[in-house]
Order: structure tokens, then sequence, then C-alpha cells
């Protein structure tokens, strides 16, 4: 309501000041008055007021030099600046330092109304523009970076969080799926019930049953009291089950139960809990090799596959790399500190890596890189990757003989050769051999040799 806003009016003319008054007063604001620039700046600076209505010429501090003090002290309160008639460009030049409107004497008691209501409704939409904004920013709290791969992700995360669907979340190591299933969570309508999160790899086989459906009192050596399972905790909320395929094959089934009927039943237990949940599953496996490898049941896999959201390695977003590491170095140093600069050196080599562990590996290599760099800028030497996974070798014509070993280039080449290879073929490794046009026996020999191994993909 007009009656709570509280107007500062300036003006050196002490007449003009009492007109304004009482205009705004019959209008039910409240007023206090200033006689000068300075003396408005003085209480403007006490904070508490809604609106200034300042003249544009008077001395000491003019209604430009005003706006300045306030623009440069960060003291945001929406100004109306009166001006005569002949100082139509000083007007301009007030709206461009952040005046909201301006005024041309004279002017009756329904222009000054008609121009306060047309600066409080654009306040108004301001406000509200930037509370959404900084609603959505917290429904996307940690999807860092503006890539057409984030952009993809966040309109899949937009379409799937507001149904019931179940979602099957792929991708490497590192690439972030526990924080995208939290950012679905966060947008959908069970936002206010928890988020239970559940790595089924980090807990032993034999614990992992009592750790999901919980448990009663004696149901086992060691039950001295009844257990809440994590199913039954995520009631109406979200479960997020990690490294879903580590799961065992019999935990499988019955959590297949769970998914087709909704119910839980506790271990030494023979009550049925109905459960209102949504989950979401994770795994780093191409999922149908986890099938055909015995990992993954295939009824399990088809039920959980409802709406499949594969998230993208690091070296596909690499767009991205200046938002996330300002955004890991903001994290490891904490609110109120200022992130050190990152030479153009460092961000190239850092635009130059494969990134093998993915953004969770970024977050390592920043965290060492403000330790060493001890708060100040970060220099090349900070960053410590490792020069198998750089960028692919300069042409021989461009490389000083003596910089760099011959075979310190193949082996360099040659590991990235055989990533990419593997990427495109989904890890089969007789298909990469025969893009590479080499021997299978020969991938392997190198896959053993670069300690490649271990890359999860297509048989």
């Amino acid at each position: 309501m007009t009656s709570a806003l509280r107007v500062l009016v300036v003006d050196d003319e002490a007449n003009m000041r009492r007109v304004l008054e009482i205009m705004l007063t019959r209008h039910g604001y409240r007023t206090e008055s200033a006689a000068n620039g300075q003396e408005a700046f003085d209480k403007l600076r006490e904070g508490g007021f809604d609106l200034v209505i300042s003249d544009l010429r008077m001395p000491l501090i003019n209604g430009i030099e005003l706006l300045h003090q306030l623009r440069d002290h960060g003291i945001d309160v929406p100004l109306i600046m009166i001006t005569a008639q002949g100082s139509i460009e000083s007007a301009v030049e007030a709206m461009r330092l952040g005046a909201c409107d301006y005024l041309l004497r004279p002017f009756d008691v329904d222009a000054l109304d008609l121009a306060i209501q047309r600066v409080l409704n654009v306040r108004g939409m301001l406000q509200q523009n930037q509370y959404l904004r900084e609603q959505t920013d917290r429904d996307w709290q940690g999807l860092v970076g503006g890539s057409a791969a984030m952009q993809r992700v966040r309109e899949q995360i937009s379409q799937v969080a507001p149904t019931r669907a179940t979602v099957l979340l792929t991708g490497e190591t590192g690439t972030g799926k526990e924080v995208v299933a939290r950012a679905i969570h966060r947008a959908s309508d069970r936002h206010e019930q928890l988020f239970v999160a559940l790595n089924c790899a980090a807990i032993p086989a034999e614990m992992l049953e009592s750790e999901l459906f919980g448990h009663e009192k004696g149901a086992f050596t060691g039950a001295v009291r009844e257990r809440v399972g994590k199913f039954e905790l995520a009631d109406k909320g979200t479960i997020f089950l990690d490294e879903i395929t580590e799961m065992p094959l019999a935990l499988q089934t019955k959590l297949l139960r769970v998914l087709q009927e909704g119910v839980v039943e506790k271990l030494g237990g023979n009550r049925s809990v109905s459960l209102d949940l949504r989950v979401i599953a994770a795994t780093n496996r191409p999922p149908k090799t986890a099938v055909r490898e015995n990992r993954l049941r295939e009824d399990l896999y088809y039920r959980l596959n409802v709406f499949a959201l594969e998230l993208p390695p690091l070296r596909e977003r690499r767009d991205d790399l200046p938002a996330l590491i300002t955004h890991f170095a903001q994290q490891h140093l904490g609110a109120g500190r200022s992130v050190p600069a990152l030479s153009a050196e460092a961000l190239q080599h850092l635009q130059s890596y494969s990134w093998p562990g993915n953004v969770r590996e970024l977050g390592n290599v920043i965290e060492r890189a403000l330790i060493l760099g001890g708060g100040r800028s970060l220099e090349l030497r900070h960053v410590a990757l490792d020069a198998a996974e750089a960028a692919p070798p300069r042409a021989a014509a461009e490389i000083t003989l003596g910089e760099i070993g011959l075979d310190a280039c193949v082996e360099g080449l040659e590991t990235r050769l055989i990533r990419e290879a593997l990427r495109q073929t989904q890890g089969n490794k007789t298909r990469a051999a025969q893009l590479l046009r080499i021997s299978e026996r020969s991938i392997w020999y190198k896959l053993k040799k670069y300690g490649l191994a271990a890359i999860d993909g297509e048989p």
C-alpha cells in the first residue's frame, strides 16, 4: 500500500520542498526532506527510503552528483529527477546514470502521482524477476555451465521433474549424476520431502538389504533394535540409488517388487508397508552391457529405464570449464572471498586435457591449485595434470628437437586415439581395433601398457 512507502524529497528551495511534501502526504506517502544533495546522501546511507524525488540543480551536490554517489556506494533506491524545461539533456544524462524517471517543471499532482506509480510498478517487476532468477538458481544449484550439452540436460530435467516417472541416469564416473538427481528432486512437487541417496557399491552386500528395507528387532544377529530402511525413509520423497549395477542380483529382484507394487517389507517382518516414492537410479556402466554381463536384471533395467538421461563427459563440454573453475574455486574458498585470477596459459592447459575423471577430477585439480597458489593467481605450474591425457602433440614441424621425447609423443597420441575409438564404439574393443586398423591383440596389449584396461564400455 502507498501509505507504507517512505519518500525523500530533495530540493534547495524550501517552498518547493513544502509543496512536494503536501502533494505526497495527500496521496498517503510518508515524507522526509533534505535541503541539498549532501544532506540527502547522509539520510539515504541510513536506509529505509522507498523512493527519492530530487531537484536536478542544487548547490554543493546536484542531482547528477547525488546519483553518482548513490551508485558508487551501492545504494539501490529508485529516484525521480525534477528539472526545468531547458535541461532535457541533463535529464537524459540522469536517466543514463540510473534515474528511473524525470518530471519537467511546472507539473501538477496527477503528473507526480503517475510518475511515482510508473516507477513503483517497474520496481515491483524487477524485484519479481530477481526472485524468480534466484529461485531458478536454487533449483539448478550445482548444475554449472551454459554449453549446449548442459542446456539439453536442463531441458530434460525440466521435462521429467514434474512427473512421477522413474529416471535412469547414465554417464562416466564423475559427471555429476547425484547433482542431477538432486536437481530433479528440487524441481519436482516432492521438493519439500526427503531426498535419500544410497551408493550401492559403497555398502557390503550383506548389509545393503537392511539399509534399503530396514529390519525388525532380532531379525539377525546384531539386530538389537528396529531399523527404518532407506525406502521407508524416502516415502513421499525421492530415493537415489547410485551404482545400481553393483547391487546383488537377488536384491535386484526385491527392488523390482518395490517398483512394481509400491510396497516394502522389513527383514524379519511380515507386514507390508505401502510407499509413495520416486526412484532415480544411476550407473557408470552402459546398461545394456551390464545386462549382458549379468550385472543387471533385464526386467529391472526396463523398469528403471522409463526416462533415460545421459550426462555428457567434461571433454564434450569444454566451454563450461571457466564457469566450473570459478564454481569450484568459490566452493573451496568459501563465501565472501574473491576467486584468484587464472592465467591464460593455465586455462589453455586445462582446456587441452581430456578429463578422464570428469567434473570430479576438475574439482580436485582446482582445490590443489588453490593450495599451491596460496590464494593468489593460479599459474600453469599450479595445475598438475596427467601428461598422457593432455592435448595431442603439435605437428612435427612445430616441435623443437629435444623439447619432447619421441616415446612420450607417441604414447600421448596413441592413448588419445585409443580412448576416442573406444568412445565411438561404446567400449567395443574389436570394433575399436578395426577403427584404428590394428589387430585385436594389439589393442589389448596397448590397453594394458597404458593402463586403460579398466575402461568401462561395451565388450
